[in-house]
């Protein structure tokens, strides 16, 4: 099947064939993919709790980059997969070359950023020495070798927007065995390769994207026709730019207040323990492997809508939703109830002391009760962004990862001084923002006809 015969199955084949052949590899690539930071606190954690604090302190800023090479992607995916199916071909060229120009420049700036801004950033945080110098060597290395992250995101949601997503799932996964194969090599220094600590554990993150990055590359090269004369000429064309930065700037701003959320919430923390930001770092980590599967649902979602809407397939557009937020309510509901029945054993991954396996099981047991509530908010977020409503889809995400959650920490723990109970924070923010999805969704569809 060629690239054209692959994107066409979207307007053809049955709603719940296309969803799955689409989304399910890239669910798993997803989850593979989480197993990044996953693997990283693991190892880190046989270091020392000063250096888990570290690695947890450095997330929210880490995930800056995930946030631009994110939302960049998802608007190239859904801009490039509506020009294909209006048959623009030239269009979708020039699309293609501004977004290769703009991840450039990306990487540009997260490579000085990392060079001059991350002893700074970690030294406002905390005054203990140890952490902020750990601290420092792990974000530096990850920003300053970010191009990594950012083309692996790019390319690899090309695969998808072609009818790859098998593919997309094979470079993904690749870069996730490179790093769980390297962490111990590069922390403890096995065989031949010497002991980097925390180094390590940055150094086998940033190999492992750029490794997903060039087999990505190679894929697209190799079987999708569409983009392979493009996908390695960078230019910049402000039409194109627009038209990407439209559908991925909520994306881009909501992940990215997302970390300086996380910045703020780690600082009412830091008034309890030390040891409650590191358990907060984990149970953020474990909830986004959680999340993985809406992530890839995302991914396979968007361009089957964008696509059918710009066929003017509506119908599809109606099912294909319903779809989606059926079985993603079904699968997050059932990993809420797997997580509050072992969160004992989960945490012993993360070589918990007393200390922290007491506090990890109550934030762990109040965080997931989250779950559904976030994965349907995310669903409709981002189908909103997929069919030009995109300002629905960035209150949402503001709510849900800045606004609300910053305001729920702050009120909670004035309110009740309790470890314990601060954590209700993070369901009391998603059921609130699931309310204000549901409305907004039907404002959204009574629009659209759908």
């Amino acid at each position: 099947m060629n690239s054209k015969d692959r994107m066409a199955m979207m307007a053809e084949l049955p709603e719940h064939s296309v969803l799955i052949r689409m989304s399910l590899p890239m669910m798993i690539s997803f989850f593979i993919q989480a197993m990044y930071n996953i693997v990283d606190s693991m190892f880190v954690a046989q270091i020392s709790e000063n250096a888990l604090t570290a690695v947890s302190l450095a997330f929210p800023m880490q995930q800056i980059v995930t946030a631009v090479a994110v939302g960049l992607a998802t608007g190239v995916s859904a801009v490039w997969s509506r020009a294909m199916g209006m048959g623009d071909r030239k269009h979708a060229s020039g699309i293609i070359r501004t977004m290769t120009g703009m991840c450039l420049f990306v990487t540009l700036i997260f490579l000085l950023l990392g060079l001059f801004a991350s002893g700074p950033l970690f030294r406002a945080q905390t005054d203990v020495a140890e952490i902020a110098q750990m601290g420092t060597v792990y974000l530096t290395i990850n920003w300053a070798l970010s191009c990594g992250s950012v083309f692996s995101k790019y390319y690899e949601r090309l695969l998808v927007s072609a009818g790859r997503s098998v593919l997309s799932m094979a470079a993904m996964a690749s870069g996730a065995i490179f790093n769980l194969v390297f962490d111990p090599l590069l922390i403890f220094g096995i065989g031949p390769f010497p002991a980097l600590g925390i180094a390590g554990a940055a150094w086998a993150t940033v190999g492992g994207q750029i490794f997903s990055a060039l087999v990505a590359s190679v894929l697209n090269a190799l079987y999708n026709e569409p983009v392979r004369a493009d996908m390695l000429v960078p230019r910049f064309r402000l039409r194109d730019a627009e038209a990407i930065l439209r559908v991925g700037m909520p994306s881009i701003l909501t992940m990215g207040l997302s970390s300086l959320t996380s910045f703020f919430i780690n600082q009412i923390l830091l008034a309890y323990s030390t040891t409650a930001t590191a358990v907060y770092g984990i149970c953020m980590k474990l909830q986004n492997v959680c999340y993985m599967p809406s992530f890839g649902l995302n991914n396979g979602l968007v361009p089957i809508l964008s696509y059918n809407y710009g066929i003017r397939r509506t119908d599809r557009v109606r099912r294909t939703m319903n779809l989606a937020l059926a079985g993603i309510s079904v699968l997050m509901i059932s990993l809420m109830i797997l997580f509050e029945l072992i969160p004992g054993t989960i945490l012993t991954l993360f070589n918990a002391g007393d200390t922290l396996r007491s506090i990890g099981m109550v934030c762990l047991r109040a965080c997931v009760l989250s779950l559904p509530f976030g994965a349907v908010s995310m669903i409709l977020a981002t189908s909103m962004q997929a069919l030009d409503h995109a300002h629905y889809a960035l209150i949402i995400n503001l709510m849900r990862q800045c606004i609300l959650l910053i305001a729920s920490f702050a009120l909670l723990s004035r309110i009740t001084h309790s470890q314990d109970l601060i954590w209700l924070a993070v369901p009391i923010t998603e059921a609130v923002t699931f309310a204000v999805s549901l409305l907004l969704n039907r404002r959204f569809r009574r629009h659209l006809g759908i």
